[in-house]
Formats: C-alpha cells, sequence, structure tokens
C-alpha cells in the first residue's frame, strides 16, 4: 500500500472520529495491498492472513467506510454479491472486461472511448460527472478449446 493512500485513509478515519486498531489496519492493508478486485470475504480471509483476530463483522463496517472515503469503489458485475476495486487512485479512470466463461475481471483504459464518452454526452447536451464502462464477453480460448488458464475451479 502507497504512504499516500494510508495518509488519505487514515486523515478520513479521524475526520469521522474513528480509531486506529489493530483489526482496521489489517483491512486496510489487504484491501490495498492487491490490484485484483474482491468480494467482502475475500477481503476476510486477505485481512485474516495478516491478523487472525479481525472480525467479519469489523470488514462489513470498514468496507463502507473505504467506499466513502473514495479510495475503494464498489462494483456491481451482475452477480450475487459486490466486488471491490483498489485501483481508481492510481486509475480513476480504467474500465472493465468481465469473462462470462472464466469469470476474469480485466481491466483497461482507453482514450477513445473516454472521448466518444464525452462526444456523446455533449451531443445529447450533457456534461458528463462520471462513468462506468462494463464490457461482458466470452472467452476466445475457451470457446476454441473448452479450456482456459484463467477459468476458476469449483
Amino acid at each position: 500500500m502507497s504512504p499516500r493512500v494510508s495518509k488519505r485513509i487514515y486523515e478520513y478515519f479521524e475526520s469521522k472520529g474513528l480509531r486506529k486498531t489493530s483489526q482496521r489496519d489489517a483491512i486496510i492493508e489487504a484491501a490495498f495491498s492487491t490490484t485484483e478486485h474482491y468480494t467482502a470475504e475475500d477481503l476476510l480471509a486477505m485481512a485474516r492472513a495478516l491478523d487472525k483476530s479481525v472480525s467479519r463483522a469489523t470488514v462489513y463496517r470498514t468496507l463502507p467506510l473505504l467506499v466513502e472515503s473514495g479510495l475503494l469503489r464498489e462494483m456491481d458485475f451482475g452477480r450475487d454479491h459486490k466486488f471491490y476495486d483498489p485501483n481508481y487512485v492510481d486509475h480513476p479512470n480504467h474500465n472493465h472486461l468481465i469473462c462470462l466463461d472464466c469469470a476474469k475481471i480485466v481491466e483497461f483504459e482507453d482514450v477513445h472511448i473516454d472521448t466518444l464518452e464525452n462526444c456523446i454526452s455533449k451531443r445529447l447536451g450533457f456534461s458528463p460527472v462520471g462513468k462506468t464502462v462494463r464490457i461482458e464477453a466470452k472467452c476466445d480460448v475457451f470457446q476454441s478449446t473448452g479450456a482456459c488458464a484463467r477459468r476458476k475451479s469449483a
């Protein structure tokens, strides 16, 4: 986790009157020590690897605070649970491609998409203030061979 992210998180927590605890430290470290998307349960497992005392309740109370701080994004990828994306601090304009075969979430940035979105918004009389691009796709390798190295095991 970068010192910049750590400083912003703890300043935000302090502004909310929240104290620094070992459980929160482990959750924050786990949340921002990866570039992968994760669920609340994934975060619980990652945080418990750092501090066995981390409780499920503390993870579920801390996640909304991290989202409110603007450092973590809650993402709805059309599944039965939310994913959390820790990559918006360094890449605030990235988009997502979700493979329907292997469940891989791939981030990408493309100036052409940004330009197109801005042109469409302006043409329709709007000024964009935010955007979300989510592409759902089928894995070409899986479709042609029936196997994919990225496919999660059941």
